[in-house]
C-alpha cells in the first residue's frame, strides 16, 4: 500500500486556472507497481487528497485498490484490508508525512522515501534511498519481490 502524494511524486501539486491539478510521477515506480502486480503482488493506493491525476495514474497501471480523500487514514486503511481478509502485518505501507504514522505503525513492513518528515523516517522499518517520486517506490517493491522470491522471475520476463 502507497501514499501518493511525496512518495509517488515528489510532493508537487500543480494547480491550473481550471481548478485540475498536474502531479508528477516517475515511470520506475509505474513500471515496479506494473511488475508486481502482475506477479501476484497487491498494489494499493491511500491517500488524504482526492485527486483526478492520482485516479487516472492508477487506471493507466490497472490499481484498482485506491482510496483517496481519506480523512482518517486508519479508517481507510481498516477499508482496505478487510475485503481482501488481511491483517495489519500481511500489508507493506509507505509513506513521508505525518497523516502516515498511524498506519506505518500498524502496517507490518513500513517504509518511508529519504525526504520524508524525520518523524515518518523514525516510524519506519525501512527508508530508501531515494525521495518520493523519485524512485522510493521502485526500489521499496523490489525489496518486497526479492524478499517474496518473486523478482527474479520478472527479471527472467525481460530476459527470454
Amino acid at each position: 500500500m502507497l501514499d501518493v502524494d511525496g512518495v509517488l511524486t515528489d510532493g508537487t501539486v500543480i494547480i491550473h486556472p481550471d481548478g485540475e491539478e498536474s502531479k508528477g510521477f516517475n515511470i520506475k515506480d509505474g513500471a515496479a507497481m506494473v511488475w508486481s502486480l502482475s506477479h501476484g503482488l497487491n498494489v494499493g493506493l491511500l491517500s488524504a487528497r482526492d485527486s483526478r491525476a492520482t485516479a487516472e495514474r492508477a487506471r493507466q497501471l490497472g490499481i484498482t485498490l485506491v482510496n483517496q480523500g481519506a480523512g482518517d487514514k486508519g479508517v481507510a486503511w481498516e477499508q482496505m484490508l478487510t475485503p481482501l481478509n488481511l491483517t495489519d502485518d500481511e500489508v507493506a505501507y509507505m509513506g513521508d508525512d505525518l497523516v502516515d504514522l498511524e498506519v506505518m505503525r500498524r502496517a507490518g513492513l513500513a517504509g518511508a522515501p529519504a525526504d520524508a518528515a524525520v518523524e515518518t523516517r523514525d516510524a519506519s522499518h525501512w527508508v530508501s534511498s531515494h525521495a518520493g517520486g523519485r524512485g522510493a517506490v521502485r526500489e521499496f517493491l523490489e525489496l518486497i519481490l526479492k524478499a517474496q522470491g518473486r523478482w527474479a522471475a520478472i527479471v527472467n520476463d525481460f530476459s527470454a
